[in-house]
Formats: C-alpha cells, sequence, structure tokens
C-alpha cells in the first residue's frame, strides 16, 4: 500500500533511539523528510546520519531539552520554518515506582518533559497546522493510560492526561483540517522497558535483577517495528477518519 507519504515533512521527538528512532525511520523510508529532537546530541547525529544513509531524506537535528519552555519554542521554531505536515510526539520517559516511592521533584521533572512537553509543543505547532489546512499530530503515551498500574502511578497518571488530551482536541480538529489522536504502545522490546522492568523488580523483590522474571509470553511484547508501522500508518491520509481517538498496541493485554 502506498502511503502517499512522500515529500511530506514530519518533527519527531525522542528519535534518538527506541520507538521514536522507530517511526522516523519507517517514515524515511515513505520518503519523508525529518526534523529530529532528542536531549543527546550524539546519538542524535548517529540516527540522523543512519536515516540519510538508508533513506535519502532530508535530516535536520535539533539537541533540545523538551523539559524547557525556551527549547519547546526553539525547536517549533526550526520546524515550521518550513512547511510542516507531521509531529509525532514521543519523547519522555517516567519513572516506575508507587506513590510514596515518587517524591515529588522526581514526579514534576519527569511530567514536565513528557506531559507538559506534549502539551507546550502541541500549543506551538497546532496554529501552523491549522493556518495550512492540513496536518496530523500523533502522541506516542503508553498502555499505562488503559490498564493503570499502581507500580508505574506517575506514568499511569501522566499517560490517561495525555490521552483525555489528545481526545479533546482530535474530536474537532478535523474542523481545521488536522487530525490529532494517540497510539498506547504495551511492553515493547526497548532500553526503556527494560529499565522499567528494572523498576518493578526492584520495588518488587528489591532486586532489579530479577526483571527478566516480569516479562510474559501472553502477550509477548511488541517490537518496535510494529508500533512503528501504526504510527506511520495514522499519519498518513490513509487514516484521514481518524481522529480524537486512542489505539492500543499491547496484544489485548489491557483488556484482560
Amino acid at each position: 500500500m502506498d502511503l502517499e507519504l512522500r515529500g511530506k515533512r514530519a518533527l519527531v521527538t525522542g528519535s534518538s533511539k527506541g520507538i521514536g528512532f522507530g517511526v522516523a525511520d519507517t517514515l524515511a523510508a515513505e520518503g519523508v523528510d525529518l526534523v529530529l529532537a532528542s536531549r543527546t546530541e550524539v546519538n542524535l547525529q548517529a540516527a540522523a546520519d543512519q536515516i540519510r544513509e538508508a533513506h535519502g531524506v532530508d535530516v535536520t537535528v535539533v539537541p533540545c531539552d523538551l523539559s524547557l519552555s525556551d527549547d519547546q519554542a526553539r525547536l517549533a521554531e526550526i520546524a515550521t520554518s518550513r512547511p510542516l505536515d507531521i509531529v509525532v510526539n514521543n519523547a519522555g520517559a517516567i519513572p516506575g515506582g508507587s506513590l510514596h516511592s515518587i517524591d515529588e521533584e522526581t514526579w514534576r521533572h519527569a511530567w514536565d518533559l513528557k506531559v507538559f512537553g506534549y502539551i507546550n509543543l502541541t500549543r506551538l505547532l497546532l496554529p501552523h497546522l491549522e493556518g495550512a489546512g492540513r496536518g496530523v499530530i500523533v502522541n506516542v503515551i503508553g498502555a499505562a493510560a488503559d490498564k493503570p498500574n499502581p507500580g508505574y502511578i506517575a506514568g499511569a497518571a501522566g499517560n490517561s492526561a495525555l490521552v483525555g488530551f489528545s481526545k479533546a482536541l482530535g474530536s474537532t480538529s478535523l474542523r481545521s483540517g488536522v487530525r490529532v489522536l494517540c497510539v498506547n504502545p504495551g511492553l515493547t522490546i526497548t532500553d526503556r522497558m527494560t529499565d522499567i522492568l528494572r523498576e518493578q523488580a526492584d520495588a518488587k523483590w528489591n532486586d532489579p535483577e530479577r526483571w527478566p522474571e516480569l516479562m510474559t509470553d501472553d502477550p509477548a511484547p511488541a517490537t518496535v517495528a510494529q508500533v512503528a508501522d501504526v504510527v506511520v500508518f495514522l499519519a498518513s491520509d490513509r487514516a484521514g477518519q481518524i481522529t480524537g481517538t486512542s489505539i492500543t498496541i499491547d496484544g489485548g493485554n489491557s483488556s484482560r
């Protein structure tokens, strides 16, 4: 299926590794030019070089900390210096832990990056898309919004907030030719997955090295490619009626 994305331009945050890199690479394979953003410049440059070599698309690199308002504004200015069609909010990692183990400073720092990072960047970029009369914002959030876990309470609460945010905006955004929606991956084979499972194993057994015991084969974790394919399809005009909703990718786990 031709997704008819060639020649479009996309911003992907948190794109130096994991799901963000997978989405960026899959978009590039469809002929999409990219703006890549993450905090670690060396990793970001390596990702950009790999994508350019593989797909021959134009890639702009913007090292930035999306928990900071000034960096959010700088990224938005660079991203909108040329026509922008797709925004994939993906940056942010909320730590695991219970209400009593996550202190206020940790909680606020995590939400500044992921929750307010998504909200503020959308606030800056949505008017640009609306002015062009087209575009899509896909927020990559997480299945903890669908199946909250008290051992991941900051993430469950933050993800739930972002799902509500995405649905509220997307419910009427198509009036301006723009779609807003979200994708909620469950366990996905990334470094971040291992980090979360280590935190949960530490909380459960006081031994982070027992994290493989928390892995399940029913359902098995998703691959990055499986998540990226869904995001890229949703970003295409083939999904032109999909807005104001969330798509969960967790092998049915959140419905159990």
